[in-house]
């Protein structure tokens, strides 16, 4: 089943066109990686995807919500990790305190995070910051979860924790998520994906 189709989209910021008749779609439970240079479209097709731009042209169909994990995180620095992740479920959601903080802790558990739930963003590595991110966007349930450039800033240990991270988030529920990661790295992309898409320039 089609989680995510596209369908020859447009965007252009001022005069210079970003994406040109891009198509593709993701498959429930399958993991895409779109793959190319910089500049060449690829966050920005995130950001349509998740309502943060505007499309010229084209279609975005998504048969349920979409989650974005950042490529610097976007953690609240003000905020404590338990509630960085609450907040999204209490504000939004309307989910209660108490069943947000449950939700919460049980996603921490699985990143390996539950003693850093009372600690602030500044206090966390890069790479906690980043199982953070992904616990929050897990949080909310999406059916499609969007990895934007996820090993950036990331050594070679981590980005293997990664890689293991996506792997098993597309295996931990039924019927399992779509996950769609855009990144410059080859090899990661090798690795974590069933399938490549490799963006042009227009």
């Amino acid at each position: 089943m089609k989680i995510l189709e596209i369908k020859n989209i447009e965007k252009s910021f001022k005069k210079t066109k970003v994406l040109s008749n891009f198509s593709m779609y993701v498959e429930e439970g399958e993991i895409v990686s779109i793959v190319g240079p910089s500049g060449i479209g690829k966050s920005t097709l995130l950001r349509l995807i998740n309502g943060l731009e505007t499309l010229d042209g084209g279609s975005i169909s998504i048969y349920g919500k979409a989650g974005l994990v950042f490529q610097d995180f976007n953690l609240f620095p003000h905020l404590s990790v338990i509630k960085n992740i609450t907040l999204p479920l209490t504000a939004v959601l309307k989910i209660s305190k108490k069943a947000a903080e449950k939700i919460a802790i049980n996603l921490l558990e699985k990143m390996n995070l539950k003693e850093k739930a009372k600690e602030y963003p500044y206090q966390l590595s890069g790479g906690q910051k980043q199982r953070v991110a992904i616990a929050r966007t897990l949080a909310v349930n999406p059916k499609i979860i969007c990895f934007d450039e996820p090993t950036s800033s990331l050594d070679e240990k981590l980005k293997y924790q990664i890689i293991e991270i996506i792997k098993a988030i597309s295996k931990g529920t039924s019927p399992a998520p779509a996950i769609l990661v855009v990144t410059h790295d080859m090899d990661f992309a090798d690795k974590v994906s069933d399938r490549i898409i490799e963006m042009n320039k227009c």
